[in-house]
């Protein structure tokens, strides 16, 4: 990590964070989700901040948290309940952008898409690294051959092998489309935004042509409205066959109104903590994968005055 992100000050950390942090507790963030919902009509899927554990405690201690987090789901009507977003190195000691083998993480993916399963709510694993790529995409696989169909990807399209990626995909299954926040060398991902942008709307395109359900994320309003006014009618589907999603705490109120009057389902991705100590973890990691973000931030706070 670059020194400058180890020194920052806690407080300040958490600072940036608040606004995009839905608290330190699973009951907070599902107050969080039920009043995008109420006041809203925002729908959202929870994230829990856990990566980068150091014991097997932790990695037990994230894996119980999500299967609360199923019974803290599945208590809320189907029409507005959230979806949970899992992050496969949650739940390992020996992650494998640091050259582990992943002991356990796919054993509990597994437990917490099962409980999902039985109860109604829905599941996607996050994209990270791309260390990750090939052991996330065959555990999806798994899982659907499971018939765990409930399951569904994210794929990054800076990354050039994720054209490839989109033949192995299972039929039908649901795909959260993003640019990514990984930073990756050149000979294996584009650098370039505008053009991680413009892959985002090819691959929609064949997605929705292929019968998957897409999840639309960008904050980037110009390629949002392309996605819906253009690619969405070239393809012939309805609405019931994507949606539109952000992160929670970045201000699109009005955009995110306007997409709901036209009928659009849109949802928020919405992390939360165990405690602070570790969404400032995560800040300082994204800081240091994109130190931009420092900027984006400020911008954003000026633009909630």
């Amino acid at each position: 990590m670059n020194p400058l992100i180890r020194v920052i000050p806690a407080f300040l950390v958490r600072f940036f964070a608040s606004p995009y942090v839905a608290g330190d507790s699973l009951g907070k963030a599902i107050e969080v989700v039920q009043k995008l919902q109420r006041e809203r009509g925002l729908l959202a899927t929870l994230d829990l901040l856990a990566e980068d554990i150091r014991t097997d405690e932790q990695a037990r201690q994230n894996l119980d948290a999500y299967l609360q987090m199923v019974d803290a789901a599945a208590a809320i009507p189907a029409a507005a309940r959230p979806t949970l977003s899992l992050k496969p190195s949650s739940y390992t000691t020996k992650p494998l952008q640091h050259g582990g083998d992943a002991a356990g993480s796919r054993e509990a993916m597994f437990a917490i898409a099962r409980k999902a399963k039985q109860h109604g709510v829905a599941v996607s694993i996050d994209m990270e690294s791309r260390h990750w790529t090939d052991f996330t995409l065959e555990t999806l696989r798994q899982m659907h051959a499971e018939g765990l169909t409930h399951v569904g990807a994210v794929l990054q399209t800076r990354m050039n092998r994720t054209e490839r990626d989109l033949e192995s995909l299972p039929k039908g299954c649901r795909v959260r489309l993003v640019i990514g926040i990984y930073r990756e060398p050149a000979e294996v991902a584009l650098t370039d935004k505008p053009a991680m942008k413009e892959r985002m709307l090819v691959y929609a395109e064949r997605l929705l042509q292929r019968g998957h359900y897409v999840e639309f994320a960008s904050h980037d309003d110009s390629y949002v409205r392309r996605f819906v006014e253009q690619v969405v009618p070239k393809t012939g589907v309805g609405r019931d066959r994507f949606e539109v999603q952000m992160l929670y705490g970045v201000p699109r109120e009005r955009f995110l109104a306007d997409l709901r009057r036209q009928g659009i389902v849109a949802r928020l991705y919405v992390p939360f903590a165990l405690g602070w100590d570790m969404a400032i973890q995560y800040l300082r990691r994204r800081l240091d994968e994109y130190p931009a973000m420092v900027w984006l931030v400020t911008k954003n706070m000026f633009l909630r005055r």
